[in-house]
């Protein structure tokens, strides 16, 4: 069985959602002076390749240590919206429903990670209009993996699609990498966040297996 990783690095330095706090990794201690090396980590729970629990947005909702385990893992399907512009829509996904029916996790390749660490990644990336995330929520999927910033567009204060996904208890990974690695390929993957307790969201391992 062949695993790809899915995941960016978390640096000093890297891309973070405009106006969050970048993350800082200082060197506590280092096998020279102490015996061991520890880094002091410090960042926002939605660095880099994320998760969001459905609390991360709508009170009540599940957090971070409230998600079965088995929902964060499964088989994946890949959706190519490479050439979508603005707007997501029903009719872009309604192709793979078949197999979204079948899929614990729904997989959406814009190509957007080739822009990571540049400005463009942050505008005009497309997103889905709510009737799509409906119908995607209609489909049975988990959750939802992507290759950009967020599900909402970085000017929309109201983030509309998160809250009809988290409403319906969807969790929500973004900023993955290297999608088209999974085009033609069957694949299960691996969203795994740290275990934190009543947490909103958290840096992941995003993992791929192909079969």
């Amino acid at each position: 069985m062949e695993i790809l990783d899915l995941t960016h690095e978390i640096t000093d330095g890297m891309p973070v959602y405009p106006g969050t706090e970048a993350p800082s990794l200082k060197q506590a201690n280092t096998i020279e002076e102490h015996g061991f090396a520890e880094k002091l980590i410090t960042m926002v729970s939605h660095t880099g390749t994320h998760m969001d629990a459905p609390a991360h947005i709508v009170a009540g909702r599940r957090t971070l240590s409230e998600i079965d385990i088995n929902d964060l893992c499964g088989k994946g399907c890949l959706i190519d919206l490479r050439n979508v512009k603005g707007n997501i829509t029903p009719e872009h996904l309604k192709p793979y429903e078949t197999e979204l029916r079948s899929a614990k996790i729904a997989v959406f390749w814009t190509g957007w990670d080739r822009f990571w660490g540049e400005e463009q990644y942050f505008a005009d990336f497309p997103v889905m209009n709510e009737d799509a995330a409906r119908f995607l929520i209609s489909t049975g999927v988990k959750g939802i993996a992507v290759d950009v910033i967020s599900m909402d567009s970085v000017d929309c204060f109201t983030l509309d699609i998160h809250k009809v996904l988290f409403n319906a208890e969807l969790f929500v990974a973004e900023n993955l990498k290297g999608l088209e690695r999974l085009s033609g390929k069957d694949f299960d993957i691996g969203i795994f966040p740290l275990k934190i307790r009543q947490g909103d969201g958290s840096p992941i391992r995003a993992v791929a297996f192909l079969r």
